[in-house]
């Protein structure tokens, strides 16, 4: 059984304001959530971590599958009218928040689209919540907020008014991170970095 409802990803409708983004709450079938809950990794440290030097379950692997399958691109590239077949791709997973994370950026220019799943079961904090934001410099001027519940999706075009981020939040937040990029040569750079950086996180942890 697909893991994804990618059926509920495009029957949602395009939102423009404050950039081009989608959200939704129950991109993750409900069936599948318990399992993918249990088999998330477990990330003791803040920041982000190539999916490749995590430990995880069978439920997990079959998600990466999907989030890597021609079919996802497929969707996500008519959502936003962008060919994606082809695109390499890059997955990371957040398991920890600092309070210093969350300030306000746009994604850096080599990603083309950004896909953002939360898998926390239950969100009472007032604080982690990702914002899109109409400017660079406001945290508190957003068009919409969201809670980092399990299940949901937020995805973004990335440009250069693409800003967001969220309240200063420590503890527990986790997250999976889908990126499309322009070249495979970026692709390849990128994991090379969050490998050398989960290698630190590690060492620094001992």
């Amino acid at each position: 059984m697909a893991i994804l409802a990618l059926e509920a990803f495009a029957a949602t409708p395009l939102s423009i304001d404050p950039f081009d983004h989608v959200v939704v709450r129950d991109f993750i079938r409900e069936g599948s959530l318990p399992r993918l809950l249990a088999d998330f990794p477990r990330i003791d440290q803040p920041g982000s971590f190539p999916a490749s030097v995590l430990n995880f379950g069978p439920a997990f692997a079959a998600l990466l599958d999907e989030l890597r399958s021609e079919a996802t691109s497929r969707a996500f590239g008519c959502k936003f009218g962008i060919d994606l077949n082809g695109r390499p791709t890059i997955i990371s997973v957040r398991g920890r928040s600092r309070a210093t994370d969350g300030g306000i950026h746009t994604d850096s220019a080599t990603k083309v689209v950004t896909a953002l799943i939360y898998f926390n079961a239950g969100w009472k904090a007032e604080t982690g919540r990702l914002r899109l934001l109409r400017s660079g410099d406001d945290i508190g001027d957003h068009a919409i907020e969201i809670a980092p519940e399990a299940g949901t999706l937020v995805a973004f075009r990335r440009s250069e008014r693409s800003f967001h981020g969220h309240l200063p939040y420590a503890g527990e937040r986790r997250s999976v991170q889908l990126n499309w990029v322009t070249t495979a040569g970026v692709a390849r750079r990128e994991m090379v970095r969050h490998r050398i950086a989960a290698r630190l996180k590690s060492l620094l942890a001992t």
